[in-house]
């Protein structure tokens, strides 16, 4: 940030009367609401701090750090004494009267976008730290960043920048917003289609490795065959022995080879176990390449619904950043798990993962399905809570996404999970539903 443009950023600011409300919605970005809709956004990024200005939107997570709940309960509804930038330093110091103090109270969020030193920090009238969105020790900088410790002074900066003016404040602010979001979009969407093609190509490879129905099949007869020979032989192999040299039963000479660490008169059963195997594998091999088969559709139709996304929010909504550590602490063996506004939400990518998801639901689960179509099954976890609007709206788009390949108008059928009746595998009946409209836009169809 250079100090005129914050100068400037401050004199607007103080056009407001009172702050409305005060969030973190990224991990170093935080929201201000002024007189009830004008929002501003301050990036605190060591290194790369800057401000916008944009609509507001629900943050992806919520943040429950005592920083956070500190932002919230000072700043909220808090009527605003000043705004100022003080000295030559790129520090802006909002000073509010917070509405939930029983006696006359001030607080003041100390933004300085100063480089390394970036911080965003709650004081006190006197000078007295509250809370800081980074802390920072004695053993990192001379200036301690703690509650309860008094911060100190910035030492003087030098300003060699030239100074410039800003005659739209707000206009300038949007195109912040605007440049922003068009290299962290370019740059998260490079990022996440990669990691979708890696799955991608793993699938293609385990179904390209997948052994062939009649080749199991020849394999199944081979070891039943090892199996016979070994019986028939059995009085001449030496418990030492690493290989059986014999003929079978056609007259063909033949080696068995011996595993180790299997008994002699345990080597048939060995060979009998993998024939049984093999025949096993040979009846459902077919259904476990439909499985993977269906599972690659599944990212095909995430990879394109990256491609057409439009803002970093549906990016991080398609492939949350998060996912891989949460799917484990929720246990999460079959389909796919996402989170909408802090609402779990599972998606099933095959038949066999549809069912297993019906299984999981609770009674008072949200349950989606395209209508009239085979599609993905989506469970919203409700926790017996009523869903807001943007998570029905936001998983309803999923499930297009993630259940159809060509853009369209789609219709998302949608109700408690005790109102669904299964039929046969992922086969269902339900009715008390209600239809959400979800259009899928593209540039192209696929085919």
């Amino acid at each position: 940030m250079k100090l005129y443009e914050l100068q400037a950023i401050a004199k607007r600011l103080n056009d407001f009367s009172f702050i409305s409300r005060a969030r973190r919605v990224e991990d170093n970005t935080i929201e201000l609401v002024f007189d009830k809709n004008e929002s501003y956004f301050f990036n605190m990024t060591r290194g790369h701090s800057f401000v916008y200005k944009a609509p507001s939107q629900r943050p992806m997570q919520s943040y429950n750090a005592p920083f956070d709940a500190l932002l919230h309960s000072l700043l909220a509804a808090s009527r605003i004494l000043s705004i100022e930038v003080p000295g030559d330093d790129r520090i802006l110091r909002i000073k509010v009267a917070p509405k939930s103090s029983y006696k006359d109270q001030v607080v003041v969020l100390q933004l300085e976008f100063t480089g390394k030193n970036t911080n965003a920090i709650l004081l006190d009238e006197h000078g007295i730290i509250i809370e800081a969105l980074r802390h920072i020790d004695a053993q990192s900088s001379f200036r301690v960043i703690r509650p309860g410790v008094e911060l100190l002074e910035l030492p003087p900066f030098e300003s060699k920048e030239e100074q410039g003016e800003l005659n739209d404040v707000d206009a300038f602010l949007e195109d912040n917003f605007s440049l922003v979001q068009s290299k962290k979009l370019r740059e998260l969407k490079k990022q996440k289609l990669t990691a979708t093609q890696k799955k991608i190509d793993k699938l293609k490879q385990l179904v390209d490795n997948l052994p062939s129905e009649t080749d199991l099949e020849a394999e199944s007869v081979k070891y039943t065959n090892y199996a016979n020979l070994i019986l028939a032989n059995l009085y001449q192999i030496k418990p030492y022995d690493k290989k059986l040299e014999t003929y079978d039963f056609e007259g063909h000479q033949v080696t068995i080879p011996f595993p180790k660490d299997i008994k002699t008169n345990r080597l048939s059963d060995y060979y009998f176990n993998l024939s049984k195997r093999a025949k096993n594998k040979a009846k459902n091999v077919h259904i476990e390449k439909s499985n993977l088969e269906s599972k690659k559709a599944f990212y095909e139709n995430i990879y394109y619904a990256l491609e057409q996304a439009q803002t970093p929010y549906e990016l991080e909504l398609l492939v949350p950043k998060r996912a891989k550590s949460l799917r484990k602490k929720e246990k999460l063996k079959e389909g796919e798990l996402f989170w909408i506004e802090d609402y779990k939400v599972l998606v099933g990518r095959n038949s066999t993962e549809n069912q297993k998801l019906l299984q999981l639901a609770k009674a008072n689960d949200v349950w989606m399905h395209v209508r009239d179509i085979p599609s993905s099954h989506v469970i919203i976890r409700t926790d017996k809570q009523n869903l807001p609007e943007s998570v029905i709206q936001a998983a309803a788009k999923l499930c297009v996404d993630f259940s159809v390949k060509n853009p369209g108008d789609y219709e998302v059928d949608y109700t408690k999970r005790k109102f669904v009746k299964v039929q046969e595998g992922s086969n269902v009946l339900y009715n008390q539903y209600h239809t959400i409209h979800v259009t899928k836009e593209g540039v192209e169809i696929r085919v």
